[in-house]
């Protein structure tokens, strides 16, 4: 796979870096007024909470100045009015942001058919990824969804962050990329390779009588890195066995990160890649978007996931 065989043709980089400049023309005068209301803002709170102060100071008792109940509850209030208002002066940076976003991301993927982009809308495919993959959870969201056609199948693209529990007690179940795909051939059931869980949890797993069954890929160091399930051993065996084992030999060679996992659910694919960044985060709105920096590592990105995408697709594939 050659990441030079993803990138867009020229007239598509001249029109890519067209909308980089008229973004810059507005991006430098967005960052102009955000520089001027963020301090404005804020400072206006500050010389209110002041001017209080020095009020409750006029009536107060000369030995509770300052530091009084009402002066606290005054500050308060104040260190909060300061933080509803510094992000409500970043707000014209993220409209921007995100509007730019709207415009380029279709844009610069050009090489997928049929693309469309949403923003922080939950996946079609989402309710069809079989939880097995990822484990007890009560919480999600989404931030970039891409989908379209590449090389003849049908893919939507997610980051996701699945929580369980509330409040700092909570843990993450997944964060990262989500490549959602049509299988060549549907597989009878379901079939998750993830990794490895500890002891404790397969114990309990026994405990609580889960339908679905453990196999082994017969490549000790896979065996090790990954446990396969399945609620239909005989469909899966041959691929646990064989491609799917191939396929995900190669994710460990070029995906260094967290292991990535796979899922098949009938005529659905799924490869979870887990990561904590954000794939398509154009950079802060006081740094000039350029198209080698910014723009040609997405398509970067984004192409090794669905070249690796088609890659688990085959697994099933008769040829």
């Amino acid at each position: 796979m050659e990441t030079a065989d993803f990138m867009p043709g020229a007239a598509a980089i001249a029109a890519i870096k067209k909308d980089i400049e008229t973004y810059e023309a507005t991006r430098a005068s967005v960052a102009r007024r955000v520089k001027w209301r963020v301090p404005l803002f804020v400072g206006l709170v500050v010389v209110f909470v002041a001017l209080i102060a020095w009020l409750f100071n006029k009536v107060a008792d000369p030995h509770e100045q300052w530091f009084s109940t009402p002066h606290v509850f005054l500050y308060v209030i104040g260190f909060a009015a300061s933080i509803l208002l510094y992000f409500q002066a970043l707000k014209p940076a993220a409209r921007l942001q995100q509007s730019f976003r709207n415009t380029l991301l279709p844009i610069i993927f050009g090489f997928i058919r049929d693309v469309s982009y949403q923003h922080g809308e939950r996946p079609n495919s989402f309710d069809r990824l079989p939880r097995e993959a990822v484990g007890p959870f009560n919480r999600q969201s989404f931030d970039d969804v891409i989908s379209g056609r590449y090389d003849a199948f049908p893919f939507e693209l997610y980051e996701a962050e699945l929580r369980e529990g509330t409040g700092k007690g909570s843990s993450t179940a997944f964060k990262g990329v989500i490549v959602a795909f049509e299988a060549i051939e549907p597989f009878p059931g379901i079939l998750v390779a993830t990794r490895r869980s500890n002891a404790v949890v397969g114990f309990f797993r026994g405990v609580f009588g889960s339908r679905m069954q453990d196999l082994q890929s017969g490549d000790p160091l896979l065996d090790a890195a990954y446990e396969f399930r399945t609620d239909n051993v005989e469909a899966a065996r041959p691929l646990v066995t064989g491609r799917l084992a191939q396929a995900l030999r190669w994710l460990g060679e070029s995906w260094r990160d967290d292991p990535a996992r796979v899922a098949l659910n009938g005529g659905d694919g799924f490869l979870l890649l887990p990561q904590d960044r954000n794939f398509f985060e154009l950079p802060a709105i006081s740094v000039p978007l350029d198209y080698q920096t910014h723009v040609a590592p997405m398509i970067s990105d984004i192409g090794a996931m669905l070249a690796t995408a088609a890659l688990v697709r085959k697994v099933r594939a008769k040829d």
